[in-house]
C-alpha cells in the first residue's frame, strides 16, 4: 500500500511517462495485497465459486470438491426470494472464478450479476426445461377443481415466476436437478481446465445419486390413496409433475402473497374432495396462514421443504437428508404404502 502513498505525495513532479510507469506499479501493488495471483482463485489454487443461494451451493460444493472454494450469496435463515445484496457483495462478484445462480428466483442477483462483468457466469435453467406452476391464481375456483394439462401431463397456472412465468424451483425434481448437475460440471471444468476431470467426475456421480432419488420417489409414491397435497407456496410444481401428484398452495409461487378469501374456501372444498389429511408448512416462511387452515378443517400439519436454504430447523443436513424427509412426509400424508 506504501506505493500507493508515494504515488499521489510525488506523481506531480514526475514527467508524464514516469507517472504513468509508477501509477501501473501502485496497481500492481495493490493487486498483490489480494489473495494470491489471481481474484479468481485461492492462494492455494482452488477455484473461487459464488452460488447464488442453497441448492446451487450445493451442486458447487458436491461437484467442485476439494478443487474449488464455494461460498453463497444467501445466508443459512435467509429467504432467498427477498435477498438484497450489499456493495461489497455485488463488488464481489466481479472476482469470482465461477458464478453459478438461477435466474428469476432472486432478482436482486439477476440485477448485480448483470452488472457485473464476471468472465464465467452459469445459469442452471439453461440446463433443463422450465414450465409454468400457479397457486392461488390458477382458475381453480372458477373451473371447479380442473387444470389445464401442460404438455408433459403437468398443471400450467398463469404466470408467477419471471418474465415468461417461468416456476424456478426446478431443484425439486430430482431428474431436472441432475441434468444441472451434469451442465455445472462443464462450466467449472470450463472455468478451471486443470481439474476438468475432476468436476466432470464428481458431476456424473451426483447425477447418479440424484436420479437414484428420483427412483425412490416414484416407487415410494407409487401406491397411494390420493394424489392431491396442500402446501404454504407452490415451490413442489416440477416434484408434482414428476410423480403424478397435485399441487395446491396457499400462495401461489411467492411466498410472500397474502391468500384471498375465496383461495382458502377452494381449499376447504378441495381437501374435502380429494382427501387431504395434512397442510404443509415450510422451515423459512411463517406457518400462520398454513396452521390455521388446518385448524379450520381439523387436518394435521407437517414440513414439506423446499429446500432454499438449510438451517438447524430442517430436517435433514444437506439436499439428500431433506429430499428423504420430504419423501417421508408425502407418504405419510398421501396414503402411500
Amino acid at each position: 500500500m506504501s506505493v500507493m502513498r508515494a504515488s499521489r505525495r510525488s506523481i506531480s513532479g514526475l514527467t508524464p511517462a514516469t507517472a504513468a510507469a509508477l501509477s501501473a506499479a501502485a496497481v500492481l501493488a495493490l493487486s498483490a495485497c489480494g489473495d494470491g495471483a489471481s481474484g479468481t482463485t485461492t492462494e492455494d489454487g482452488r477455484l473461487r465459486v459464488t452460488a447464488s443461494f442453497y441448492p446451487m451451493q450445493f451442486l458447487a460444493e458436491e461437484i467442485g470438491g476439494r478443487h474449488a472454494e464455494v461460498s453463497t450469496l444467501t445466508k443459512p435463515g435467509t429467504e432467498p426470494h427477498d435477498l438484497e445484496l450489499s456493495p461489497r457483495q455485488t463488488g464481489d462478484l466481479a472476482d469470482a472464478g465461477l458464478i453459478v445462480y438461477l435466474k428469476d428466483m432472486q432478482p436482486a442477483v439477476d440485477e448485480a450479476i448483470g452488472q457485473s462483468g464476471a468472465e464465467h457466469v452459469v445459469e442452471a435453467s439453461e440446463f433443463t426445461s422450465l414450465e409454468k406452476h400457479g397457486g392461488e391464481e390458477d382458475g381453480h375456483g372458477d373451473e371447479g377443481h380442473e387444470e389445464e394439462e401442460g404438455a408433459d401431463g403437468g398443471h400450467e397456472g398463469h404466470d408467477h415466476g419471471g418474465e415468461d412465468g417461468a416456476d424456478p424451483h426446478i431443484w425439486l425434481d430430482p431428474v431436472r436437478y441432475a441434468e444441472v448437475a451434469e451442465g455445472v460440471g462443464k462450466a467449472m471444468a470450463e472455468a478451471d481446465p486443470d481439474h476438468a476431470g475432476a468436476y466432470e467426475k464428481n458431476a456424473a456421480e451426483l447425477a447418479d445419486r440424484l436420479r437414484e432419488l428420483d427412483g425412490e420417489f416414484a416407487e415410494g409414491l407409487e401406491s397411494r390413496r390420493t394424489d392431491t397435497f396442500i402446501t404454504t407456496h407452490a415451490a413442489f410444481g416440477y416434484l408434482a409433475d414428476r410423480y403424478g401428484l397435485v399441487q395446491e398452495s396457499i400462495k401461489g409461487l411467492s411466498p410472500e402473497a397474502e391468500p384471498s378469501a375465496a383461495r382458502m374456501q377452494q381449499l376447504q372444498d378441495i381437501a374435502e374432495d380429494d382427501g387431504v389429511t395434512t397442510v404443509f408448512f415450510e422451515t423459512l416462511v411463517s406457518d400462520k396462514t398454513a396452521r390455521t387452515l388446518a385448524g379450520d378443517l381439523g387436518l394435521a400439519t407437517d414440513v414439506l421443504d423446499p429446500i432454499e436454504g438449510v438451517t438447524d430447523k430442517s430436517k435433514g443436513d444437506d439436499y439428500f437428508g431433506i429430499m428423504e424427509a420430504n419423501l417421508g412426509a408425502l407418504q405419510r400424508a398421501l396414503g402411500a404404502k
